[in-house]
């Protein structure tokens, strides 16, 4: 588990650069603030995190509950949903919106960039 990346994974950077070219400008890991966003925009007062499926708890295919060693993937799995949520909580008492993408949102081109449009509606509070 070493190895997993925590910043800068494949779906981040396809929404990092999707939403560059529409033109929003961003913090990447923003430190200082519960959860540390994986993008901030402060000037819309919105932070954003870009979650796996699997490590996160997604009810998509790829989030699914591996059949081997479920005493140690239950619990762990469900602390990190439970640690999300108080992240985002966090986050919103300190007055930011918070969107939560999907890694299986930025799969193929086509979710991608129906994603990256969505988000960023969201953060122009269209959406």
């Amino acid at each position: 588990m070493a190895r997993i990346r925590q910043r800068d994974t494949a779906p981040e950077i396809v929404l990092r650069h999707g939403l560059h070219r529409l033109g929003l400008r961003y913090r990447v890991n923003a430190s200082g603030l519960p959860g540390r966003p994986d993008l901030l925009f402060p000037r819309h007062g919105v932070a954003v995190f870009v979650h796996g499926c699997f490590w996160h708890g997604h009810s998509c295919r790829a989030g699914r509950l591996p059949t081997s060693n479920v005493e140690y993937w239950t619990p762990k799995l469900a602390a990190n949903a439970a640690r999300d949520r108080r992240k985002a909580d966090g986050l919103r008492r300190l007055g930011w919106r918070v969107i939560t993408v999907w890694e299986c949102q930025l799969k193929d081109a086509d979710r991608a960039s129906a994603t990256v449009e969505r988000v960023a509606r969201r953060i122009h509070g269209d959406g």
